[in-house]
């Protein structure tokens, strides 16, 4: 399993099976768009995951982020 679509299942729980195609898109495309900028601030693929998986909500995801885009110079 690649990375990003650990990041992807992570992020959309046990709703896999039950997304349309355009919208399992639009979660990998969305995905794909925190990943890099998680890269931007320094925070891995793998780093994002862990954090996911020991309970951080993918809004409190984006907010750490967001937190740390301040810290690049």
């Amino acid at each position: 399993m690649t990375t990003q679509t650990q990041l992807t299942a992570s992020a959309s729980g046990n709703f896999g099976e039950s997304l349309t195609m355009a919208q399992k898109e639009s979660l990998r495309c969305a995905v794909a768009k925190i990943v890099a900028f998680g890269a931007l601030v320094g925070i891995s693929a793998e780093q994002m995951i862990q954090m996911l998986q020991s309970g951080l909500t993918v809004g409190e995801l984006l907010q750490y982020l967001a937190s740390r885009s301040g810290e690049v110079a």
